[in-house]
């Protein structure tokens, strides 16, 4: 098959949970003899990089406006692969479902992974929530295969407007980095630290996390990985917020990020937003025992093998900290769950033939190549 993945910033993976999807489905699918390539934006991925790990990569413009870089990019995309000669597109987020259309008319089925409900991210305003509204009835309209990463997006699709989609979530098994380097330059020892991943957006609430951090006790630190490309107001409030343990080292990738996750003490999920988190599913299958927001979404993916926290009532984070992170035993079976639910429901090689039989299903029904 001759397949494109449009809709992310690129590979390698430096930003969020589409750009894994992309990486580890698009290298996969590659091993397998399919001729794949990777649609990316420039300012994200080097332009003179054309290959990567058996994928073909195509980086083109994007501005970097949080309104319009993926909209623009994935119209810029939607009309490079119309004359490209593909077999079929995986398209990602359904912010860019106005631009299946440009695909299907060149006769490329198209199949989209909608993410989780975007509109409810708070950096949106009112125009931002509509357009996300309005992409959300094309994409219960307009692809030929819709795809959700978790049962609650699958129902909400499925009542809302009434069309079935495939469950397919992200993978967690991650190998582990051999090298410690990272933690010695950052001062830090194997099982003695705290972390937190994500982006610094307000509905991943990295600010909360440092204000109930530091209302903790005990000397261990508080890693806390992430970025605000639109966000620098949020920025300034964490650090305002963090007390002298927590460790602001921006975004971590690759070895670096693996150092840090197979080590951590305990990980802290914080997101509200979304489906499947690969950073939550990445932290399970290191083994590590997870602390994780109580909203549908996460207690869908931990499903037991983690400890639920609020930020106000009757569990809030400081109180689930304080409570076992100085019990070893405690942790150990839930870090001991949480890699056996990832084993049994969250490997890449599941997920990438769960892709590969949508997408050369969509082939089939497009005829021979």
């Amino acid at each position: 098959m001759k397949i494109a993945i449009l809709g992310s910033r690129g590979v390698p993976a430096r930003y969020g949970g589409f750009e894994t999807l992309a990486e580890q489905l698009g290298r996969r699918l590659a091993a397998l003899g399919h001729d794949i390539t990777v649609y990316g934006r420039k300012g994200w991925v080097d332009p003179s990089l054309t290959e990567y790990l058996g994928m073909r990569l195509v980086v083109l413009p994007a501005p970097r406006r949080k309104h319009l870089e993926t909209v623009v990019n994935t119209f810029f995309a939607a009309c490079h692969a119309a004359v490209s000669g593909f077999d079929a597109v995986l398209m990602l987020n359904a912010a860019n479902a106005p631009w299946i259309r440009i695909l299907q008319l060149a006769g490329i089925p198209v199949a989209l992974n909608v993410d989780g409900l975007e509109r409810k991210r708070r950096k949106w305003g009112i125009a931002g929530r509509t357009y996300y509204r309005l992409c959300e009835r094309l994409a219960a309209l307009m692809p030929e295969a819709l795809i959700t990463d978790a049962k609650v997006i699958e129902r909400y699709y499925r009542r809302s407007y009434r069309v079935p989609s495939r469950m397919i979530p992200y993978g967690g098994d991650l190998e582990p980095s051999p090298r410690r380097d990272l933690l010695d330059r950052m001062g830090l020892e194997p099982g003695d630290y705290a972390l937190y991943v994500s982006r610094f957006e307000p509905e991943n609430n990295p600010d909360r996390v440092a204000e109930a951090y530091a209302r903790t006790t005990g000397s261990r630190k508080l890693v806390m990985v992430g970025d605000a490309p639109y966000a620098g107001r949020l920025m300034e409030r964490v650090r305002r917020l963090a007390d002298g343990r927590v460790i602001l080292p921006g975004a971590v990738y690759g070895d670096g990020y693996r150092q840090l996750l197979f080590n951590c003490r305990v990980y802290i999920h914080a997101t509200e937003v979304g489906g499947t988190h690969p950073a939550l599913v990445e932290a399970m299958g290191a083994g590590r025992p997870v602390l994780y927001l109580d909203t549908p979404e996460n207690r869908e993916v931990a499903h037991g093998a983690g400890l639920p926290f609020t930020f106000e009532g009757h569990s809030p984070l400081e109180r689930v900290l304080g409570a076992v992170l100085d019990d070893g035993e405690a942790l150990a079976r839930l870090g001991a769950r949480a890699g056996e639910r990832v084993r049994q429901r969250y490997r890449w090689e599941d997920v990438a033939l769960e892709y590969h039989e949508v997408l050369e299903a969509l082939c089939s029904k497009n005829g021979p190549s």
